[in-house]
């Protein structure tokens, strides 16, 4: 059956005008600017910038006010967006050994090179709402207090000091060094390579990341990784334009790296050792480097002989499910119109209950004449 549609078009003119009402709000209260979002909402920011595979604090704080702070529409906005933009050449690699540290913790070594540094976190909060934020005049927090001391110049990583010893896994490029895959310009085929699959969950959606890495801690997976290192901070881009033929600094970004440590007990051709999962991530976004470190070591299980018996170490499951704007799109296409679809299983329904109610009366029809 076939539904002739037409029209809407001023009823979807309309939700536009609504859409517009909504995200203002009450006009008595002053509007949110772009850069209040920017300074005050960062984490907010930084999960859009990641899921939306783009790195620009403005345009992540237009996303979210745009989208009424909906990260998975504000991300779908920064993806739109970054398919129209030229793309001139690729940065050379982040050497984010030599990242401006502003955070830096370890789960394994209280005592490590550098030290720790606690940086901005709500790790140690309460938790505790501060009313005193509601009250828009009152003074400003006073400043934090610099340190007494410079930072180390040199910070080595945790997992560099367990490789020293022998007993972190080896990590060396591909022979020849090849030039990372690209997933926003070619299809993904499986089992897919490890640059892949960092690139599906660098872009993927933080709580889907999260409930993996949960999950592989308990039920499906049930191992206790330790957090080798946590470090946020500012690392250079670097960009070699041919002309040049040199490197050029194009600025500083502020990313999240993690590097989580797990037991592997060896096989014949390996000895017992530590192995690592990465992450790294847009913006200050622990969780979601964290979640990201703890699916990259399940997904490696193949290259460790392990079996791939849980969702987190099946590379097709990780990667077809993380993406959210994806993944948004095929669940909300669900409230567009379905008419013909629906009219044929309603159609199909009434039809089958009918035949169903003609053959039980039937059967009510042959019981009198069985008993005779």
């Amino acid at each position: 059956m076939y539904v002739a549609v037409k029209g809407g078009e001023a009823a979807i003119l309309a939700t536009h005008d609504l859409v517009a009402e909504a995200r203002r709000g009450d006009e008595s209260v002053p509007e949110l600017g772009v850069a209040q979002i920017r300074e005050q909402m960062g984490l907010a920011c930084g999960r859009v910038m990641n899921e939306g595979s783009l790195y620009d604090p403005d345009l992540a704080a237009l996303a979210l006010k745009q989208a009424q702070g909906d990260a998975i529409e504000a991300a779908f906005l920064m993806r739109a967006y970054r398919t129209t933009l030229p793309r001139f050449g690729s940065s050379e690699p982040l050497d984010t050994a030599k990242m401006a540290i502003r955070r830096r913790v370890s789960a394994t070594y209280k005592d490590l090179p550098g030290g720790q540094v606690l940086g901005p976190t709500y790790d140690y909060t309460h938790r505790l709402f501060d009313f005193a934020l509601m009250d828009e005049a009152a003074p400003a927090e006073s400043p934090a207090r610099p340190a007494a001391q410079p930072l180390d110049t040199s910070m080595p990583r945790v997992p560099d000091i367990l490789g020293a010893e022998g007993l972190m896994e080896e990590e060396a490029p591909p022979a020849g060094d090849p030039r990372p895959f690209d997933l926003t310009r070619e299809p993904v085929t499986f089992p897919a390579d490890r640059d892949v699959r960092l690139q599906a969950m660098a872009r993927g959606d933080e709580g889907f990341m999260l409930g993996l890495g949960y999950s592989v801690q308990r039920g499906y997976g049930n191992s206790h990784p330790f957090v080798g290192e946590v470090r946020v901070g500012e690392v250079a881009v670097e960009y070699v334009p041919e002309e040049l033929g040199f490197a050029v600094d194009l600025g500083d970004i502020t990313l999240t790296e993690c590097q989580m440590v797990n037991q592997f007990a060896g096989s014949k051709e390996v000895p017992p050792q530590f192995t690592r999962g990465y992450g790294l991530s847009f913006g200050h976004s622990e969780r979601k480097a964290m979640s990201m470190s703890l699916v990259d070591r399940a997904l490696k299980a193949r290259e460790f002989g392990e079996a791939t018996t849980y969702p987190a170490q099946q590379d097709e499951f990780v990667l077809y499910h993380s993406d959210n704007v994806e993944a948004a799109g095929f669940v909300e296409h669900l409230k567009l119109p379905h008419y013909v679809d629906f009219q044929g299983e309603l159609e199909l329904i009434r039809r089958i209950r009918k035949e169903r109610e003609q053959r039980l009366a039937k059967q009510q029809e042959a019981l009198p004449e069985a008993a005779e």
